[in-house]
């Protein structure tokens, strides 16, 4: 359940500036407030690794996608969405006092979810290379009630048919044959709260979440666990929500992603500077959906049917960073690749696990033209030929962009701009206007934050603090978790 207001004072509001970095290498424990975020797969493979690079990232999108298009809650007792564990984890801390999990940062997700001890089917292990950790609700936790409210706001508003004494229990079942169950339970979630200029206070905030007692398919695989999933998907049920209600921090959040020098930007707050045109997020939809009006390629505007990206079930556009590549529905895949390689007649292709590549020597950049996406509102999003090929080996690219109708028959007709698109941009979700936007960025520069209350305006460094580390298999990013506090008055 969301922390209630107390009458007798004024609300405490929190502005959240997380700032990730490039880590080299793992570290000891992280001190209370520090996140420690890794991408679950590098952005390139090197020469003789380049089919499994590209399976894994095809056998990822694939589950995700089963996740996203073809979720079934079955509420026993509640509600959860939690999805496939994508690109980017973080290591949070909860309880008091507290401990540490490693948990996936999903904007295509809603819930804090974290595997409870004794868990059925949890994985023990893991091919990231963390150590897995399993919450204990019978330490400093609550567990949620039937009659809760925030048990009734899981299952749309009514309460679930159990009793008063029954803890509030959830099911999901998605489209791969995976499922969860659990019941909710209420601890203290542990952050620093910025008490100064460049100094932090140890602080918490009572939030809601998730207790996964059972876990079937492929979510109980050991190669790439983890502890749970931290959402930041729209419901209310999310912890930007939570937060937001209790008034301890805006809904608004933004991220800035480097894959080319690494490092960048996570921030819960309003973003001042720079400045980011925005489109409206389509009403009444459980993820990021927007309206896409048209796609070129070097300036030129592709021609498709006029109803081809209508919004409606099964249909539209979703702005998903956990989702790894881009996908497009066939005719649209196909008329996209035809004007990218217009210009290479004589170019050999290649399948290779369903993507479409070919041996080039030179800048691609040079030789590949601009992909442009255009929104509702003007609303334009540049891809480069530098995001939307990968290298996998000497002079060996492969093409991004995906035919949706081979991943999954539901999402066929459905576009999906996932990491491929979203690298190096300022993306800001302000839910609180219900609108999305973005902008090229240096996303190892820095951005300004105002905080409304105050009136001051913070600026916000993309870190570099994990020069001694080493992470085995995957690049790593490093999150640290400041907060600034906006004013607090009792009566």
């Amino acid at each position: 359940m969301a922390p209630s207001l107390r009458a007798s004072s004024f609300s405490r509001a929190l502005l959240l500036l997380l700032a990730l970095s490039v880590a080299l290498a793992p570290a000891p424990a992280a001190a209370t407030g520090v996140f420690r975020v890794r991408r679950k797969f590098p952005r390139h493979g090197g020469a003789g690794e380049a089919e499994e690079h590209l399976a894994a990232l095809r056998r990822h999108d694939g589950r995700r996608h089963g996740r996203l298009l073809g979720a079934v809650d079955l509420p026993l007792g509640g509600v959860g969405l939690p999805t496939e564990t994508g690109l980017y984890f973080s290591r949070i801390e909860i309880g008091a006092p507290p401990k540490g999990y490693y948990v996936q940062v999903d904007t295509g997700s809603d819930i804090l979810w974290i595997n409870c001890i004794r868990c059925d089917g949890c994985p023990t292990r893991s091919g990231l290379g963390i150590e897995l950790t399993q919450y204990d609700p019978a330490g400093s936790g609550s567990t949620v009630g039937c009659d809760q409210e925030f048990c009734a706001a899981t299952n749309g508003g009514v309460p679930p048919p159990c009793s008063s004494e029954s803890p509030c229990q959830f099911r999901i079942t998605y489209g791969d044959g995976s499922s969860t169950t659990g019941f909710y339970v209420t601890d203290l979630l542990q952050y620093d709260r910025a008490s100064g200029n460049g100094q932090t206070t140890p602080s918490n905030a009572t939030v809601t979440f998730g207790c996964g007692a059972q876990l079937g398919g492929d979510l109980g695989s050991d190669s790439q666990a983890l502890d749970g999933i931290l959402g930041f998907g729209q419901s209310n049920s999310s912890v930007l929500s939570q937060l937001a209600a209790a008034r301890k921090v805006p809904k608004i959040f933004a991220h800035c992603l480097d894959t080319v020098r690494g490092g960048g930007i996570f921030a819960i707050g309003d973003v001042v500077q720079p400045k980011v045109k925005t489109t409206p997020l389509v009403p009444n939809m459980p993820h990021y959906n927007v309206n896409l009006e048209g796609i070129s390629v070097g300036g030129a505007t592709l021609q498709l049917p006029t109803n081809t990206f209508d919004s409606g079930e099964n249909k539209g556009t979703i702005i998903d960073s956990g989702t790894t590549l881009a996908y497009l529905p066939e005719e649209v895949h196909k008329t996209l690749m035809a004007a990218v390689f217009n210009k290479k007649q004589d170019m050999n292709f290649r399948n290779y696990q369903d993507f479409l590549c070919f041996q080039f020597s030179g800048s691609v950049d040079d030789g590949f033209p601009i992909i442009t996406f255009s929104f509702e509102g003007d609303l334009t999003l540049n891809v480069y030929p530098h995001d939307y090929l990968f290298q996998n080996g000497n002079d060996f690219y492969c093409v991004g962009f995906l035919n949706g109708g081979l991943q999954t028959k539901d999402g066929k007709n459905m576009v999906l701009l996932g990491d491929l698109v979203l690298s190096n941009k300022l993306v800001v979700y302000n839910l609180e206007n219900q609108v999305i936007g973005w902008t090229d960025y240096n996303c190892s520069s820095s951005i300004k934050i105002k905080d409304d209350m105050t009136g001051f305006i913070y600026t916000v460094d993309a870190h570099n603090i994990s020069s001694g580390w080493r992470f085995q298999w995957h690049k790593s990013l490093v999150l640290l978790l400041v907060t600034t506090i906006w004013s607090y008055l009792m009566f």
